[in-house]
């Protein structure tokens, strides 16, 4: 399978990659068919997103689709973070398989529920 430089990049040299001690909230998503697994940690301040770090288990798209959708949310609201869609994440990012879109999705539903279990907590 070929992927695109972006794909590429962000796999080689994820950003954001990693855990947050004591987090705020965390969110996590996963699909049992193609063992891709997200976790998304993060860090709020005056209902921003301080900090964001995942961990992403799952081929070189998830770790991409994780790593675009960091740096998408980082410093947002947490308002503006829960309208990113998956098509946020593929935008620019050329010749994704379409086997390989789910990634977004996964990655976008990680970091639903780590917002909802933000709010869960307040």
């Amino acid at each position: 399978m070929k992927y695109s430089k972006i794909i590429i990049k962000h796999f080689k040299n994820p950003k954001n990659m990693g855990e947050i001690k004591n987090p705020d909230a965390v969110g996590k998503a996963g699909n049992p068919i193609c063992g891709d697994t997200m976790k998304i940690y993060l860090k709020v301040k005056n209902n921003k997103i301080e900090d964001i770090k995942f961990q992403t288990l799952g081929c070189a798209v998830a770790i991409a689709m994780t790593s675009i959708l960091t740096d998408i949310a980082k410093g947002k609201t947490l308002k503006a973070a829960s309208k990113i869609k998956p098509d946020d994440l593929l935008k620019g990012v050329e010749d994704v398989p379409k086997s390989k879109i789910h990634c977004s999705v996964l990655a976008h539903q990680a970091l639903k529920n780590a917002i909802k279990n933000y709010k869960a907590k307040k």
